[in-house]
């Protein structure tokens, strides 16, 4: 299960103060895919950070399984999978290879390696070039690969940061069959996209946050009936004509330069 209490996150830029995350709280449960949405900006990969342990909450706490990642960081860093369209393959390495290396970093002995490698390559199709340089393969056959190497430590909690971007219909489809299998397989699961067509199909709720706060959470009809839109494209350009509303009445009237426009 996955819990945030009060999670803050505050920046120093230029002189002045940032807050990218605001008193977010919420939680996941084992089973369930929790969609953390939000245009450019809102706050997504700051609290994905926080909760991996590789940012620290200026005030508030992440919960992994009981563990706090202020307390226990590496336990927690244990108890997580992540599956990011940013982050690349070793080229040079097999795909095995790749997932014993992960597998190694985890701890686990050469017996539950094998088995997990085992498992991994039939449950993602990945028998047919497990043993070849990564260089070789396909976007789609890398995304593959990406998604066992976050399971090779069997975690109960997994993030998925973008994952679709940059793959086709079957590429993408092989993510929502993935997510399927974790959800039956008990995991707390976070997806953050802006893909939010794949997010209705991939999601059991959703936490809408702007700037760095979380602005309505629930099930897509809970969303519905909150928002009175349709869909969550619709809920979003709500949210964005409502702070640009919000920003133009705070702000003060200034002239504008003679050279100007």
């Amino acid at each position: 299960m996955i819990i945030l209490r009060g999670l803050s996150r505050r920046f120093e830029a230029n002189g002045r103060s940032v807050q990218a995350v605001d008193a977010l709280s919420l939680a996941v449960a084992a089973g369930e895919v929790y969609g953390l949405l939000g245009p450019n900006g809102a706050g997504k990969t700051t609290t994905l950070r926080m909760i991996l342990g590789l940012l620290t909450p200026s005030a508030g706490d992440v919960e992994i399984q009981g563990a706090r990642v202020t307390e226990h960081p590496e336990q927690v860093k244990r108890q997580i999978g992540l599956v990011s369209a940013s982050a690349g393959l070793y080229q040079w390495l097999t795909p095995r290879e790749i997932l014993e290396y992960f597998a190694a970093g985890y701890g686990l002995d050469d017996a539950t390696t094998h088995t997990r490698i085992a498992a991994l390559a039939s449950r993602m199709e990945l028998e047919s070039f497990l043993d070849r340089r990564s260089a070789t393969l396909s976007t789609g056959q890398k995304q593959r690969v990406t998604l066992a190497r976050s399971l090779i430590h069997d975690p109960p909690v997994v993030l998925l940061d973008e994952p679709t971007r940059g793959l086709d219909v079957v590429g993408s489809q092989v993510v929502f069959d993935f997510v399927r299998d974790l959800r039956a397989a008990g995991k707390a699961i976070i997806v953050s996209t802006h893909q939010l067509d794949e997010a209705e199909r991939l999601c059991d709720r959703f936490g809408l946050l702007y700037r760095g706060r979380l602005r309505y959470e629930g099930t897509l009809d809970e969303l519905r009936l909150a928002t009175g839109q349709a869909t969550l494209v619709e809920m979003f350009l709500g949210l964005l004509r409502e702070g640009s509303a919000t920003a133009a009445s705070s702000s003060p009237s200034l002239p504008l330069p003679e050279d100007a426009t």
